[in-house]
């Protein structure tokens, strides 16, 4: 049985306590919160479960902790809980926080605990179809991703600012930085999302998948945006959030050769990001409980083999789909 504490009571981890008080091996759960008395009625419709909720301060003593709180200061919190001798999950889709929480290997690995990174829709889910895709090809070349939607407010938020910062490619062996909003493309998303524009922006899929595919020439990604998300990037968010983001959709596309032939494999997803997240971020903080996964810090794209993380998110509802399309198999 194990204790799991869920830093961050937003529309993320509010979704993320409700898949994990449904696992029979959690017996208590601890959400930490700036507004306690907002989740009170939360914690009286989990059932299953003991559920303990606190404000902010010290970390309580637990076996896992999964921080999903807005981007900011994740490695710090992380820190703190391997110190206590906890497994750490972080769903932040922030490259300074994911370059932050890589440098904790040797602390991780010292204490024998995991620090799961970029744990969410993407990365996450994007870095596991990803890996899972390379298995198709002899040889990968390039590995190309893109997503639409957003979670809750706090990843509106991110994303918004994402869109006016640098963003980091893979590129013949280089990281290359490119401004945000340049290079524009046309993407096509599964039905119904359809087509879309999508423009670089600072995400994270290159910095976690790279180390797992060192010889891979290019690895991108990129962000639906509208002319007036441009536009405003650089300024204060015009509209207050919603509360969950809707719709969203990954598309991830790889290209290189099975033998002698070149060949281009595509997966697309349909879901809400904030759903997906919290499947994900679930997942890893269940199977990370039961000390069976990699110590260290990785993120869900350095794993040998997605297959059954991807096997059971479908069974959870959350489906990749190959496009037969494209695909010369």
């Amino acid at each position: 049985m194990s204790t799991i504490a869920i830093i961050g009571a937003g529309t993320v981890g509010i979704r993320v306590a409700r898949q994990l008080a449904a696992v029979d091996e959690v017996d208590k759960l601890i959400l930490g919160t700036r507004h306690p008395l907002r989740i009170k009625s939360l914690s009286r419709q989990l059932l299953d479960v003991d559920v303990e909720v606190i404000a902010p301060g010290r970390l309580p003593d637990v076996d896992t902790v999964v921080l999903a709180l807005p981007a900011g200061g994740h490695a710090k919190i992380a820190e703190e809980a391997l110190s206590q001798g906890a497994h750490v999950v972080s769903i932040s889709d922030s490259t300074s926080d994911i370059q932050e929480l890589l440098e904790l290997n040797s602390a991780a690995e010292k204490v024998g605990k995991s620090v799961v990174v970029g744990a969410g829709f993407s990365p996450g889910l994007s870095c596991l179809i990803a890996r899972h895709a390379t298995s198709f090809l002899d040889q990968v070349d390039e590995v190309h991703i893109s997503r639409m939607g957003t979670g809750g407010p706090a990843c509106q938020r991110q994303l918004h600012r994402a869109r006016a910062k640098e963003a980091i490619d893979w590129h013949d062996g280089h990281w290359r930085k490119r401004p945000g909003g340049s290079g524009r493309e046309l993407v096509w998303f599964p039905d119904p999302l359809g087509a879309r524009d999508c423009y670089r922006a600072a995400l994270a899929d290159a910095i976690l998948l790279v180390p797992a595919m060192p010889d891979v020439q290019r690895i991108t990604s990129r962000i639906a945006a509208t002319r007036r998300d441009r536009l405003t990037a650089w300024l204060p968010m015009l509209r207050r959030p919603h509360v969950d983001g809707g719709p969203g959709g990954l598309r991830i596309e790889v290209r290189g050769k099975v033998g002698q032939r070149y060949q281009t494999e595509v997966f697309g997803v349909i879901d809400q990001p904030s759903a997906a997240a919290a499947c994900v971020s679930a997942l890893a903080a269940e199977w990370v409980s039961h000390d069976n996964l990699p110590r260290g810090v990785w993120g869900l794209g350095m794993l040998d083999d997605p297959l059954p993380w991807l096997i059971e998110l479908a069974l959870r509802g959350v489906e990749a789909a190959i496009y037969e399309g494209v695909s010369n198999r």
